[in-house]
């Protein structure tokens, strides 16, 4: 499975609206996190589980569904998550 796809089932679990997940690791090539085999990634989120909480909160759930491939697959994950509210207003 590749880091796209294995990313997007992670996040499956927060019940997202939207995911927009784009690979930049070749913006990155010859960076430290790109020669031991992490990506860089960005991710734009919409999901109800939002509603309420700081951004801080928001990446933390995020963490906690992608677990162990942010220290391993994913090297930097630049993240937008927004509650459907947000996201129709942008």
């Amino acid at each position: 499975m590749d880091r796209i796809e294995e990313i997007r089932q992670r996040l499956a679990a927060l019940e997202p609206l939207l995911i927009e997940l784009e690979d930049e690791s070749h913006r990155h090539a010859g960076h430290a996190g790109a020669r031991s085999g992490g990506g860089h990634f960005e991710l734009r989120i919409v999901a109800s589980c939002f509603a309420g909480k700081p951004t801080l909160a928001r990446h933390r759930l995020i963490y906690a569904a992608l677990g162990e491939l942010m220290q391993t697959r994913i090297h930097a994950l630049s993240i937008l998550a927004q509650t459907p509210e947000e996201a129709a207003q942008a």
